[in-house]
């Protein structure tokens, strides 16, 4: 279960991150208000996930959700640049999570 939630907040975390640049320096009140609440779901649910999990493997599995989800979507929704190099770098974010979770 809690991996479960633990994935939910790196959702969220992905979700503000990139409402960042829909936001616009918090001048757009829709995109900003979501920032607001994903933010606030995102440390709400990696706190119930710390009930259960260690702290550091938690927050690096959250985060790397987050950089990993972020950077793809960015490459999807912005035409960011999606090089071997780029993709590698996410491949190996995507490979310590999954290197964290099968330690745990």
């Amino acid at each position: 279960m809690a991996w479960g939630i633990l994935l939910l907040a790196g959702l969220c975390e992905i979700v503000w991150a990139v409402a960042l640049k829909y936001a616009g320096g918090f001048t757009r009140l829709l995109p900003s208000v979501g920032i607001l609440a994903a933010m606030a779901a995102s440390a709400g649910l990696l706190s119930l996930a710390l009930k259960s999990l260690p702290v550091g493997t938690a927050y690096a599995v959250w985060t790397g959700i987050g950089v990993a989800g972020a950077a793809g979507l960015g490459i999807y929704l912005f035409d960011e640049p999606a090089d071997v190099w780029r993709l590698s770098c996410i491949g190996l974010v995507l490979a310590g999570i999954v290197g964290l979770r099968l330690g745990s």
